[in-house]
């Protein structure tokens, strides 16, 4: 199993030189967000990941969670690893102060969920899905729900779920058949089956508060008649108390591809008793907040998983020895050089390390609108990172996780044969990584939220915003001459980005498959422009910090020549997607379904 290091010096060089987290904290109120505290807790998240959480990743995968009778075990190690993350206080790090959070901003959350996901996906989402519980009942929970759900869930001794999908329907969720009756006292009876629920159920908190959406009786079809409720797997007290067990049991777990040490569970609710969260029938306008943090989640998977895979990649690269360099001997002394030195070997890595990295980016620099939306106090400032985060979202989760399983293929590929045997750990990280690309929306579904409901929908007006701040970056930079190598391409692709926009939605409005056939590559299209620009900015930090004098002259040397890479050999792959956009969908719909033949 490859040995797991946190990387903290790129997250600083990103948080702190690239985004500016400083000015950025102390201009939203975060005054204990100083750089001392950050370093402190990034060394501290660091040392957890590396020491307690890698540690029983593969014994994770080897013996996954059992299920007798309802109830969950997880794997050996994984309850007293949970219970030194609480006792850590993790779980409390970016929740409210009036609940037992520390009032930290979310995009500090982000860096520590990186590493938490890169050590052990399946460990680190039995917290992940607790934040998006917490997020939706502060968002649209009454008080008294807050005060009877939030504190135990900011400290961790609850966890959370979310419980959308019924064995009849999956993305369409106005087809559920889960019902929630009205009880005299205010509360719902709620009967129904889901399945797929994440951490459903286990041994590692005292309760489960699952996050459930049902149809009240007489409400309108379709997704107009969903509401939202909170459902525990034990009743609780006004005061927020563990009461009685409720009616909710787990028929059984999944045995999945991947993530085996996290119980993929089909939740029974047998008149179990919830409360409604906001309004009747517009369960699924609250549920979004859950979903958006679980989106957001999920994008930070695709990059750990990329970061981890290159480390193990790396390691193994510079240890084998397998041929010699097509340019002579480099290791004369052996019977064969390191594999890095073979120009697909460094393909690999370079795809890896640009990804991880250019990832990285764009999910802080989210984070860092997430923390603006929450907490800003200018009505423009936060209406504009609104638009940014509702363009950019659907583009991170499934683009990160697209590459993110590429990544992991690569991770596999350099070990060669010994990458396909368990004990090395890089097939297991492929396994992990393929979920993230399926649940909260596939990547199919994230394209045509991105397309058709928010680019068409918005009529490109959504992507303005963003697209001003590329053009912008671009001007104040394209007379400096060595960045013209990163601006120049950039002032070509960004207005071919709208262009396309505008000839999609013209061919739609003949063709309503043309927004379908297209989406998947315009989103693939959208995130290479999107990462080109981070790595541009960052290239842009690292001349400049190289001018200064500095250190570290070889940290960034390698940034501009990643960049450089990226750009080379990362960026050109935008040709294909516009050329398959611009081909239309005749070629895909022109088969009668009896024409698809075995």
């Amino acid at each position: 199993m490859p040995e797991y290091n946190a990387p903290v010096r790129d997250m600083k060089f990103v948080m702190q030189e690239l985004l500016d987290c400083e000015t950025h904290y102390q201009s939203l109120g975060y005054e204990d967000a100083t750089p001392d505290m950050i370093d402190a807790i990034m060394g501290e998240a660091a040392k957890f990941t590396e020491e307690v959480i890698a540690p029983i990743n593969q014994i994770g995968d080897e013996q996954g969670c059992t299920w007798n009778d309802g109830e969950v075990t997880t794997p050996d190690g994984f309850k007293e690893a949970y219970q030194q993350y609480v006792e850590g206080g993790w779980p409390t790090l970016s929740q409210p102060i009036e609940f037992g959070g520390q009032g930290l901003p979310h995009s500090l959350n982000t860096a520590i969920g990186e590493f938490s996901s890169a050590a052990n996906h399946s460990f680190a989402m039995y917290p992940g899905l607790s934040h998006g519980a917490l997020a939706t009942l502060d968002a649209h929970g009454t008080e008294e729900q807050k005060a009877m759900f939030m504190p135990k869930l900011v400290e961790g001794t609850w966890t959370g779920t979310m419980c959308l999908t019924e064995p009849h329907c999956g993305t369409d969720l106005g087809m559920l058949r889960t019902k929630a009756e009205a009880n005299e006292d205010g509360s719902y009876s709620l009967t129904g089956t889901k399945i797929f629920i994440s951490a459903g159920e286990h041994d590692l908190s005292d309760n489960i508060v699952h996050i459930v959406i049902a149809r009240i009786p007489g409400s309108p079809e379709g997704t107009k008649g969903i509401s939202l409720f909170i459902v525990p797997k034990f009743n609780v007290t006004a005061d927020g108390e563990k009461a009685e067990r409720n009616g909710v049991t787990c028929g059984s777990i999944e045995h999945k591809m991947g993530i085996n040490a996290n119980a993929t569970c089909v939740i029974n609710f047998d008149g179990a008793k919830g409360y409604l969260i906001g309004e009747v029938n517009r369960g699924l306008n609250c549920m979004f907040t859950f979903m958006n943090a679980a989106r957001l989640g999920v994008a930070n998977e695709g990059v750990a998983a990329a970061e981890a895979s290159f480390q193990g990649a790396l390691a193994y690269a510079k240890d084998r020895l397998q041929m010699r360099s097509l340019t002579g001997p480099k290791n004369p002394s052996g019977p064969a050089d390191p594999i890095i030195v073979h120009p697909d070997v460094r393909r690999m890595l370079l795809t890896q390390k640009s990804i991880a990295e250019g990832g990285r980016a764009l999910n802080s620099y989210l984070g860092q609108l997430v923390d603006i939306v929450e907490v800003g106090t200018d009505p423009a400032q936060v209406a504009e990172a609104n638009s940014k985060l509702a363009l950019l979202t659907p583009i991170a989760k499934a683009f990160l996780t697209e590459l993110g399983l590429e990544c992991t293929s690569h991770g596999v590929q350099v070990y060669g044969g010994h990458g396909f045997i368990k004990e090395w750990g890089m097939e297991q990280l492929m396994r992990d990584t393929k979920i993230s690309c399926l649940y909260e929306g596939t990547t199919g579904i994230q394209a045509l939220d991105l397309l058709a409901r928010k680019i068409l929908g918005s009529k490109g007006e959504l992507i303005k915003p963003f697209a001003a701040e590329v053009t912008e970056f671009c001007t104040q930079t394209i007379t400096d001459e060595q960045m013209s190598e990163f601006i120049k391409p950039m002032i070509t692709i960004a207005p071919n980005w709208q262009k396309m926009t505008q000839e999609i939605g013209m061919k739609a409005m003949k063709n309503p498959n043309e927004i379908g056939a297209a989406s998947v590559d315009y989103l693939m299209y959208s995130g290479y422009l999107t990462l080109a620009y981070f790595w541009a900015k960052m290239a842009k930090v690292a001349f400049d910090k190289l001018a200064e004098g500095t250190d570290e002259k070889a940290f960034y040397e390698a940034k501009i020549k990643t960049a450089r890479f990226y750009f080379a050999r990362i960026l050109p792959r935008i040709h294909g997607h516009a050329a398959c956009i611009e081909n239309g969908a005749d070629s895909m719909m022109a088969h009668d379904e009896e024409e698809f033949m075995i």
